[in-house]
């Protein structure tokens, strides 16, 4: 079979089956794309610390600038891609028709125009996640300590931002930036979930936390956690599926709390290692039998 021959098989499997994401802009959204976007909101986050730059008092607001009109440009354009499939038709074809003057990209610009609004408030939020970690680990040093090189903080961070498109009605980019992470560091939190203040994953590694989670403020959690759903029927689509957590709550390792209904009260242990399908009240402590 000659190179020719090969090459037409594979162009008959696009014809076929499709599955073809090009490059225009009805596309769908790129994932490197995405991802390469990700890093640079993480470096408005925490400057100097994702990446080698040259940062000093007098240019710090031109290379602050510079992100954001970068981060705003290209997150447009993903957000754009991902909007253009949730439209009636005819919305989808005057979003194709005038991809720079449409509403669907009125939308994406003041989404990604919001993001960059809502990191002063990201900030605030993870200062107090690197506080929990480092009050939280005898092993922590510093709290650059935690920024660098804890990956449950780094998984929280990219929740934060992705929970934030979520909440905007932005649908697959959130899951892209979720699933990056998930799969740099082992922790899967769905952009959906709602989170409090001064949350702690420690080591992270299993840990799975679903879309219609509730966590409050002051929680932590170890490895191999999760809090997931009682069914994965599709049917159950749009229901509370996964547990709340209230607020000073600790889940040792390879803990499962699972239903919607389930609700772990204000300042309990969950011990490692339990299986947890029904409400306890607060204050209590459950450990294996």
């Amino acid at each position: 079979m000659t190179i020719d021959m090969l090459i037409d098989g594979i162009l008959d499997s696009y014809h076929r089956y499709g599955l073809i994401n090009r490059s225009d802009s009805d596309s769908f959204p790129n994932r490197q794309n995405v991802v390469e976007i990700l890093g640079d909101i993480q470096t408005l986050v925490f400057p100097g610390f994702k990446k080698a730059e040259d940062i000093d008092p007098v240019n710090i607001r031109y290379v602050t600038g510079q992100k954001v009109n970068n981060v705003i440009a290209k997150l447009t354009k993903e957000i754009q891609k991902a909007l253009i499939y949730t439209l009636t038709t005819k919305a989808q074809s005057d979003c194709r028709q005038n991809p720079t003057n449409s509403k669907c990209f009125q939308l994406a610009e003041e989404v990604a125009t919001g993001l960059i609004e809502e990191i002063p408030e990201i900030r605030r939020k993870i200062q107090k996640d690197v506080i929990a970690a480092f009050n939280g680990d005898p092993a922590a040093k510093s709290n650059e300590e935690v920024i660098l090189s804890y990956p449950g903080l780094e998984a929280i961070l990219v929740y934060r931002i992705a929970h934030y498109l979520y909440e905007n009605g932005v649908p697959i980019v959130p899951r892209i930036m979720s699933e990056h992470v998930h799969g740099k560091t082992g922790i899967d939190i769905h952009p959906g979930a709602k989170i409090g203040e001064s949350f702690f994953i420690d080591h992270g590694t299993g840990v799975v936390i679903g879309e219609t989670c509730i966590i409050g403020t002051n929680v932590k959690i170890y490895q191999g956690v999760t809090l997931g759903a009682l069914s994965v029927k599709k049917s159950l689509t749009g229901n509370k599926r996964h547990p709340t957590i209230e607020d000073d709550v600790t889940i040792y390792a390879n803990a499962t709390i699972l239903g919607g209904e389930t609700v772990i009260g204000k300042g309990s242990t969950i011990g490692g290692n339990t299986w947890v399908t029904k409400s306890v009240p607060a204050n209590s402590v459950i450990t294996q039998d």
